[in-house]
């Protein structure tokens, strides 16, 4: 029984809650034993709150057998990324600098999980305040993918899509900056979306990059993902960038799943050289499977795109430095090295020597550099150009297609340590992701299938125009059906047993 309630879609397990079927508490209890079972060896959470998802899960018993109405998603498990905060459970950004913190507020996000009747089992491993690509700069050890254990899960999120991937939780919440929700979802052949930039709070959110930071829905199927973004998304007025403005209609999108007529456009700048063979490969099939579907193939030019993955490590860090300066061991978090004689500056240096890991510090260091006097104009300036010329390339673009289309990530999943001792080559996984970050535009991965000379996942990326996220929806929905009806089963159903 505890297998078959962890195989279930989180929209089948909630109507089998609402139904009557099953209870919440032995929904949440399964995926529990689940994660006892396994975690061990794909290590996707950092904390796991037994008792707190237990009173949840029998609160939505409650609600049910006191004839109230359950919401979509009520009674469904989800995996939390340790970067919202959760009152009562800890908050460490995968950081030593905030072990054991538990902050005095929920993030909205979090707030609208709980009111939504979603079970909150745990916070899900990072890279160490999402700066990374592999889960391997997390302070507490990396997160190991399911589909081969020797292997990256992707990063910043890779905790959260390693725990859809090994059946420990049908949702989990991911962010995304410069493609740590869709990267991970890619290696892992789980489904995740960056929304649009202000459609889902950011209050809450400990802070990487402000201009860029996303946080988003993930899960196995594309119909649960728009569920868990109907959840999360809407105006909040504790985040002033929050766009005050209807949410896309992305359940019904996801329901449709009709792309007759819609123009897909084909990113010459992301499908070149550079992409491993069985990526292409996977990729070319997606395109032709949509366009039997009768979508129409067009290609675009998106010529400043291969500018942004340097803009971006120009932005990315400068806002980190400025939004890690807090970090200093005088308001919360671990204070080291206050004997009682050092002075404040000397606490705040050896606190942050001692919490920060190394690609915290690099891009810290880089960060203020690039907003350094006699620099600024140079680096951060002109960066930040670049990124008005991405913005553009998005916008004629998209006056010749509906959505764009290209591979998430260059290659299938790496070895762990492969590329930790060469930053730029870790850097390059997001190549074809952060462009949509910087023009604040949403993208969503899905699996395409399994790479013939590895076997492992591929993902593609679908990307819309702003306030249009019901696009990614309706497309991706209309290729996921297509995949599983030439597989015979959802692609996880391939993934090597734990």
């Amino acid at each position: 029984m505890t297998s078959e309630l962890t195989r279930l879609s989180a929209s089948d397990t909630a109507a089998a809650v609402s139904r009557g079927e099953v209870s919440a508490v032995e929904v949440a209890q399964a995926h529990l034993d689940r994660i006892a079972a396994v975690d061990g060896q794909v290590h996707a959470f950092l904390h796991v709150d037994n008792q707190g998802a237990l009173a949840a899960a029998a609160a939505v018993d409650a609600a049910r057998a006191s004839g109230a109405g359950l919401g979509p998603l009520a009674g469904v498990p989800l995996a939390l990324k340790d970067v919202m905060t959760m009152t009562g459970v800890p908050t460490t950004c995968g950081s030593r600098l905030l072990e054991g913190w538990r902050p005095p507020y929920d993030a909205t996000v979090t707030a609208r999980l709980k009111a939504a009747g979603i079970v909150i089992l745990g916070k899900t491993n990072m890279d160490e305040f999402a700066m990374g690509s592999s889960t391997e700069h997390s302070a507490y050890g990396p997160t190991h993918n399911p589909w081969d254990l020797d292997r990256i899960p992707g990063g910043s999120g890779g905790g959260s899509a390693a725990a859809l991937a090994a059946f420990e939780a049908p949702l989990a919440i991911g962010t995304d900056t410069g493609g740590s929700i869709r990267q991970p979802a890619a290696v892992t052949g789980t489904v995740g979306v960056k929304p649009t930039y202000g459609g889902v709070s950011r209050y809450g959110l400990v802070a990487l990059a402000s201009s860029l930071d996303q946080a988003g829905p993930c899960a196995r199927t594309v119909l649960d993902t728009a569920l868990l973004h109907a959840v999360i998304a809407g105006h909040d007025p504790r985040d002033s960038t929050s766009i005050d403005a209807p949410v896309p209609p992305v359940v019904d999108a996801a329901l449709s799943g009709d792309v007759r007529g819609m123009r897909i456009g084909i990113v010459r700048e992301l499908s070149g050289d550079g992409y491993q063979a069985g990526v292409r490969q996977r990729f070319e099939e997606a395109v032709e499977i949509l366009t039997s579907l009768g979508a129409e193939p067009v290609e675009v030019s998106c010529p400043n795109f291969p500018s942004a993955l340097a803009a971006y490590y120009l932005i990315l860090p400068s806002e980190a430095s400025s939004n890690l300066a807090k970090f200093d061991g005088m308001r919360y978090g671990n204070r080291v090295g206050d004997d009682g004689e050092a002075s404040a500056e000397e606490v705040m240096a050896r606190t942050r020597a001692a919490g920060f890991g190394p690609e915290v510090i690099r891009r810290i260091m880089l960060g203020t550099y690039a907003l350094s006097a006699g620099y600024y104009d140079a680096y951060y300036g002109q960066a930040q150009k670049v990124r008005t010329l991405i913005a553009r390339d998005f916008a004629a673009a998209f006056e010749q297609c509906d959505v764009m289309l290209s591979p998430t990530a260059p290659t299938t999943a790496f070895l762990l340590g492969d590329k930790l001792d060469d930053p730029l080559a870790m850097y390059l996984n997001d190549i074809a992701t952060i462009p949509a970050n910087l023009a604040g535009t949403p993208a969503m991965s899905l699996p395409a299938g399994l790479a013939p000379e590895d076997g492992l996942p591929v993902g593609l990326q679908i990307m819309a125009p702003a306030m249009a996220d019901d696009r990614l929806y309706r497309v991706g929905a209309a290729l996921e059906s297509a995949l599983v009806d030439r597989w015979g089963h959802h692609l996880l159903e391939e993934a090597p047993a734990l």
